[in-house]
């Protein structure tokens, strides 16, 4: 199988992000799968498709900064990107890409993992989609489906800036901002970090297409993109830079709020399951679900699936067991699946927002 291998190189920031959004939007069934290469020129913060900005992100710093806030189609938590990290996006036609979460990860992870251990680092897959070495994190993966592709993103770690990183998150004080950075310090590591002398961009490059080969089984080609690709990509751009787009969580939660009567409280909580944060706001209405928001840097396929199972979870009586039922019900007729993230998991956090009402 042909795999198309398209090398954008250095580009602006927010066409780093757009490449794979946009060309995601132009596979077919009959598509040749794609594998796109790219770095930001500049650096920016992205933050994860369920996320709310607010909650995550010292906007302040990052407007005094002019670091632009983009958010992407796919899960996880908010991080700071600049040219320091070369990111690799598989675009695979549905059919051509395994269906489960669990079978995705480990098949376009272990490229990535082979190609660090030919460089000398002991790299390796850790569950659900992390790559580490020797305990230490070098690079995290998100998948996502859009329209009829799927899609596996990842990044090569060149260098990290852990101290611009720290600052650019929302944290309750500077005295845990610093805590925060010393943390990444020692849980995070760079190709810059393991070896004394590090690959250029085109030596990386080779290393990995030639494990794409071997592990994907396919023939990997250098490719353009087409002209039909390239509007694509320039539409995606414009929906990114979209403030509608970006903040479409914080209208969520506003228009939750805007529902309150005296039968009804909103409240929050957030729970730490093992695939991410879970964030929930609960508008509760005489011991049952009035209306629900779940946010948080967990990875959700599909990724509308969330907000169809907080609609769907309406109604449900407010205790442990009668909201794990329905949990559970929703994601399985949804078809959903949230590496780490069980239907107990969404109850809990459902529950700690009760108890917070109590």
């Amino acid at each position: 199988m042909r795999l198309r291998v398209i090398d954008f190189g250095m580009v602006p920031a927010i066409r780093s992000q757009a490449v794979f959004h946009g060309i995601a939007e132009t596979i077919t069934a009959t598509s040749d799968p794609v594998l796109l290469l790219a770095s930001p020129m500049t650096p920016y913060v992205c933050v994860g498709m369920h996320q709310q900005v607010d909650r995550e992100v010292d906007e302040d710093f990052c407007k005094a900064n002019n670091l632009p806030i983009y958010r992407r189609h796919v899960g996880g938590g908010a991080v700071y990107l600049d040219e320091n990290q070369l990111f690799t996006h598989f675009i695979f036609p549905k059919d051509k890409a395994p269906k489960r979460a669990d079978q995705l990860y480990p098949l376009f992870i272990e490229p990535v993992v082979r190609t660090y251990q030919e460089l000398g680092v002991n790299a390796e897959f850790r569950p659900a989609n992390d790559i580490h070495v020797n305990g230490r994190k070098i690079g995290g993966t998100g998948a996502a489906s859009i329209e009829d592709a799927t899609v596996m993103v990842g990044s090569f770690m060149f260098d990290f800036d852990t101290q611009t990183m720290s600052k650019c998150l929302k944290v309750p004080s500077e005295k845990f901002r610093d805590k925060l950075k010393s943390t990444l310090d020692d849980y995070m590591t760079t190709l810059v970090k393991e070896l004394d002398v590090v690959p250029t961009r085109e030596e990386l490059r080779d290393k990995f297409l030639a494990h794409c080969a071997k592990v994907l089984n396919v023939t990997p080609e250098m490719s353009e993109a087409t002209p039909e690709e390239l509007a694509a990509i320039a539409k995606a751009e414009a929906q990114l830079a979209d403030p509608e787009w970006t903040y479409m969580q914080g209208r969520k939660f506003v228009e939750m709020g805007v529902k309150i009567s005296a039968q009804t409280h909103l409240t929050e909580s957030a729970y730490k399951a093992a695939g991410g944060l879970i964030r929930v706001h609960l508008l509760g209405r005489e011991g049952k679900v009035g209306d629900l928001m779940i946010a948080g840097d967990f990875t959700c396929l599909p990724p509308t699936g969330i907000d169809q199972l907080a609609a769907q979870m309406v109604g449900t009586e407010l205790n442990a067991s009668a909201l794990e039922e329905s949990a559970a019900k929703s994601m399985q007729d949804l078809g959903m699946e949230m590496p780490g993230v069980t239907p107990g998991d969404i109850a809990t956090a459902i529950m700690g927002a009760v108890e917070t009402s109590d």
